[in-house]
């Protein structure tokens, strides 16, 4: 199962002329959103990102910033029970 957010509204930002190639957000991102080529690290997909925010508290160097806990994990999870795309709704359902 692909897991993806909400489609170009994650607020992952990477800051390439800090990052210093450690790989720490490869290991600690549930999703892949990043890979590490030629010691630099790059956004693979920022759609997977479902703003954890586990990237940005790792980072050594600070190269990463997210608004942890803006994203809507119950279309998140609907989406992957469902297999749909997610949809949030937001206000309709109180859901976020």
């Amino acid at each position: 199962m692909e897991m993806r957010y909400l489609e170009g509204v994650a607020t992952l930002a990477l800051d390439e002329a800090a990052c210093i190639g450690c790989g720490r957000c490869t290991e600690v991102c549930p999703h892949a959103v990043f890979e590490v080529a030629h010691r630099k690290a790059r956004i693979r997909d920022r759609d997977r990102c479902m703003e954890c925010g586990a990237c940005a508290r790792n980072c050594p160097a600070g190269a990463l910033r997210v608004q942890a806990g803006v994203g809507c994990a119950a279309a998140i999870v609907m989406g992957w029970l469902t297999g749909r795309t997610p949809a949030c709704g937001c206000g309709s359902d109180g859901c976020c």
